[in-house]
């Protein structure tokens, strides 16, 4: 899955949220494959109340392949939980905060 020259084949970029108004809930969840400075594939996580920093987490990998795994298991995860991409209605071009 990686080119020429060992970079991330293809960029995984992700983030939604959970909304619940009745129980004061506004959560978002990142997720992003990257390459770390050594050659390593990292997913990095970032989770938390929507409109703060949150927390985050790095998982490294020898194996692309490895990472997307994970990705797409965590993806599953956060869907049946409720986890949505943001509204439309939202302001679209807006990065999360952090």
């Amino acid at each position: 899955m990686r080119d020429a020259v060992g970079m991330v084949a293809q960029r995984y970029r992700l983030y939604i949220e959970r909304m619940d108004a009745s129980r004061n809930m506004a959560r978002f969840y990142a997720m992003s494959i990257d390459e770390t400075l050594f050659g390593q594939t990292c997913l990095i996580r970032r989770w938390g109340r929507i409109g703060t920093r949150g927390r985050m987490v790095q998982h490294s990998f020898d194996e692309e392949r490895e990472a997307v795994r994970l990705f797409l298991e965590l993806l599953r995860s956060k869907r049946k939980r409720g986890y949505r991409p943001r509204p439309a209605s939202r302001h679209a071009g807006a990065a999360p905060s952090g």
